[in-house]
């Protein structure tokens, strides 16, 4: 079976214990495009959208230290806005929509990595549907 391209996959996924954004939102450099003092910023190569990348910790007490924070990347024709701080919390709680994966090999440690791209970024939802309350399902995804 060949699977082309990125891998959609559900954000509870991925984040079963929900999210916290640690960064801003800052557009990617294309560094092969980048010359003499030139900045190109990066584009999606399906959709011709920009590409920003934001920090978050995974809220997985289980996540070890070195994979608690990763990058989201998220596809949007302007800098997309980041939820409203939550007044008493130290950092904003997250959720992404449209996410997808892709594994690759990391080429310094040759291990097996995750690319995570999203098409926006909002505020969690609350009720049953919440990620905190679907389980660990398919956390490997994230590891």
């Amino acid at each position: 079976m060949a699977i082309a391209g990125p891998i959609p996959i559900a954000f509870e996924h991925v984040f079963p214990h929900g999210c916290y954004l640690v960064g801003e939102v800052e557009q990617v450099k294309d560094f092969t495009a980048s010359t003499g003092g030139r900045t190109v910023f990066a584009k999606d190569k399906t959709t011709g959208e920009l590409v920003w990348q934001v920090a978050v910790m995974d809220a997985d007490p289980a996540a070890k230290i070195a994979q608690k924070t990763v990058a989201v990347k998220i596809i949007a024709p302007v800098q997309p806005v980041p939820p409203t701080p939550t007044p008493g919390l130290p950092i904003t709680p997250v959720e992404f929509e449209g996410m997808t994966v892709t594994p690759y090999v990391h080429q310094t440690t040759g291990r097996l990595a995750y690319s995570l791209r999203a098409r926006s970024m909002r505020a969690p939802r609350t009720g049953a549907s919440s990620a905190k309350q679907t389980g660990a399902a398919g956390k490997e995804v994230a590891a």
